[in-house]
């Protein structure tokens, strides 16, 4: 695994580092308050870029509201130390109001049991990162395991499974949308469209990947899928103030749409939002279906 980030801009290496130190800081902070040995001696073991940054082909383009995210794979002792309200909230909160942190940033946290177990497995999500990702943090001695690569009739037979289970649920949700669009309640529905544009999101990266963080934040998901596969961007318009407007509301629907009394969506855009989560359903079974026929096609099974 790489250990520099020389092929970035300076200003996009200097971001990382404050990432980095915000990360092993809030950590020590959190673990310095348990009482259980293991917790209080828990250890980062490695902090990853992985992603489009790692790979060299970002793309910032501010006139089109599209910036690539900072894709950051945190790895601990102990599975305990993965629970973000415990120990990573406050430190993702830090780096979201950092002023000095200009790009989006997303973080992960797994144990290196669990890394290891999905390199073992083959996942290509793991697999990518061991290849691509680029160590900001590693402490001697935390190796990953060596990559099994997957059959590929393995491989088709698990991303197909994934289709089968996760795609037909999204016209099930946009189903529901119309019947509480029709009931005037316009919260549920917007709620209801988040579920679908979740679904349709995790759908597509579990084919093409084989694993999907757990994560309900729609922009996360946006990211790890568009990452993959860039023709699904046309499906979210972001150019215009409009455009973003619409998606924070989507992405704020999951909580507050369901919990807060100050959410508030009109039919117009409840409309616009259904129309571009519609959009994204259809370039999901496109983008999912040309994925796995290159996928059967390796295993030479037949049609």
């Amino acid at each position: 695994m790489r250990h520099d980030v020389d092929h970035l801009p300076l200003t996009q290496q200097a971001e990382l580092a404050r990432v980095r130190r915000i990360l092993m800081e809030e950590f020590a902070v959190a673990i310095s308050r348990a009482t259980q040995p293991w917790k209080k001696n828990g250890k980062i073991l490695k902090v990853i870029l992985f992603g489009s940054y790692a790979r060299d082909d970002w793309v910032d383009e501010a006139e089109n509201g599209y910036q690539s995210d900072f894709d950051i794979l945190v790895i601990v002792s102990h599975k305990d130390l993965t629970d973000v309200a415990e120990y990573w909230y406050v430190a993702e909160d830090k780096i979201q109001r950092d002023t000095a942190i200009t790009r989006p940033v997303n973080v992960i946290v797994h144990a290196l049991d669990e890394v290891n177990e999905g390199l073992t497995r083959g996942e290509y999500f793991w697999v990518d990162i061991a290849r691509d990702g680029i160590a900001l943090y590693e402490l001697a001695g935390s190796t990953l395991a060596t990559p099994r690569p997957l059959t590929a009739a393995d491989a088709y037979e698990m991303a197909k499974g994934y289709f089968d289970q996760w795609f037909s649920g999204i016209d099930d949700l946009l189903a529901g949308v119309e019947l509480y669009r029709e009931r005037g309640n316009a919260n549920l529905a917007a709620f209801t469209l988040h579920q679908a544009a979740e679904r349709a999101y995790i759908c597509y990266i579990l084919v093409r990947s084989l694993y999907v963080p757990r994560s309900h934040n729609l922009k996360f998901l946006r990211s790890l899928a568009e990452d993959k596969q860039p023709r699904l961007i046309d499906s979210w318009p972001r150019a215009t103030k409009l455009d973003r407007r619409r998606f924070e509301l989507a992405k704020r629907a999951y909580v507050e749409a369901r919990y807060s009394a100050s959410y508030e969506i009109g039919a117009e855009d409840l409309q616009s939002i259904k129309d571009m989560v519609r959009h994204l359903r259809d370039s999901v079974e496109t983008v999912s279906l040309e994925w796995l026929e290159r996928l059967r096609a390796k295993a030479a099974f037949p049609l």
